[in-house]
């Protein structure tokens, strides 16, 4: 085994498509970046449609915003714990047509939902809501549901999130504790984080911890530090935006490009060089955006909130699906035997 197929089993036991067995190192290594840049005609067209597709930026932000976000937890849900059912079902386009498909019901119905609980479109609970999938998912590595049978423990962790995430949003945004805005920034620091330790770095060095009742206890821990750390250090203005330029840099750079040219180098150097990828496509993105904005003539009030759509929901939803949910169709198709 190389040192690069170490530090590809280097990482918890979870269903993410992002996990690189040997096998599929050996695939990434052949066909990337190749397969990246042909899965860019797919992502970049539908980033561009959730981020200005529905008349302009503002107007996107404004109608896109919530139903994309509240289909997040959906979208992890198929991925990480129905690996892509219903749609494995089904052969090629057809797969990820299907899945799409329930992606956009499933939003639309808990956008609704959530706008009857909450008499808003309360975007800061979506976020909220799929921020603490992705914790119970990937810092949790599904404790205690993953295992436990083959659909309904995706749908049990969507529900306890859901249920959570609506006590903590009523009990500290609609009581006034929290302001809504600072609530949903909080989250996007900690996605941020769940990214960095749990798709860049797949999960090092948590892994290494045999005993899962510590590595668990510890991986929770560290994740929540750094978040709050972040989150009590960083400007205000900026946490959201620079917070989602980070997840979706590190779904580009670890998960579209599966960490290519990382995989051909050392653990150590693999890594590293890994996060000063996901560090400069950050700072491009997070620069880049807000002129972008202004130019189109987005409010300022609004700026921050469209730049952070784009790259949370739009950009990194556009990779989640192509990559989780499509499977990198046709791209994948054209590359196996």
């Amino acid at each position: 085994m190389t040192s690069s197929d170490q530090l590809a089993d280097d990482r918890p036991a979870v269903g993410k498509p992002d996990a690189l067995t040997p096998e599929a190192l050996a695939d990434a290594r052949r066909n990337q970046p190749r397969r990246a840049l042909v899965g860019l005609a797919f992502v970049l067209p539908v980033a561009a449609l959730l981020a200005v597709g529905a008349g302009g930026p503002a107007r996107s932000l404004e109608v896109l915003g919530p139903p994309v976000t509240f289909a997040l937890p959906i979208v992890a849900m198929i991925a990480f714990w129905w690996e892509d059912w219903p749609g494995s079902l089904l052969r090629g386009g057809w797969s990820g047509l299907s899945d799409t498909a329930l992606v956009v019901a499933g939003g639309a119905a808990l956008t609704l939902l959530g706008r009857a609980v909450t008499g808003t479109a309360a975007v800061p609970l979506a976020a909220g809501i799929f921020t603490l999938m992705l914790q119970l998912t990937l810092v949790g590595e599904g404790w205690p549901l993953r295992g436990r049978g083959t659909y309904w423990p995706g749908v049990a962790a969507l529900a306890a999130c859901w249920v959570v995430g609506l006590a903590a949003y009523l009990g500290l945004v609609r009581t006034g504790l929290v302001p809504g805005e600072d609530y949903g920034a909080w989250f996007a620091v900690l996605g941020a984080w769940q990214m960095v330790w749990y798709v860049a770095l797949r999960g090092w060095p948590f892994a290494r911890i045999r005993r899962r009742a510590v590595r668990l206890a510890i991986a929770h821990s560290a994740v929540l530090a750094c978040a709050a750390i972040t989150y009590a250090l960083a400007p205000p203005d900026r946490v959201a935006p620079v917070a989602g330029a980070a997840i979706a840099s590190v779904l580009v750079v670890a998960m579209l490009f599966e960490a290519w040219p990382a995989i051909r180098l050392t653990p150590l150097s693999g890594r590293s060089l890994v996060l000063v990828l996901v560090a400069v496509l950050t700072a491009a993105l997070a620069t880049a955006l807000p002129p972008v904005a202004r130019w189109a003539g987005v409010p300022e009030p609004l700026v921050a909130g469209w730049t952070t759509h784009t790259t949370l929901n739009a950009l990194s939803l556009a990779v989640i699906l192509h990559v989780a949910v499509w499977r990198r169709w046709p791209a994948r198709a054209g590359s196996e035997p």
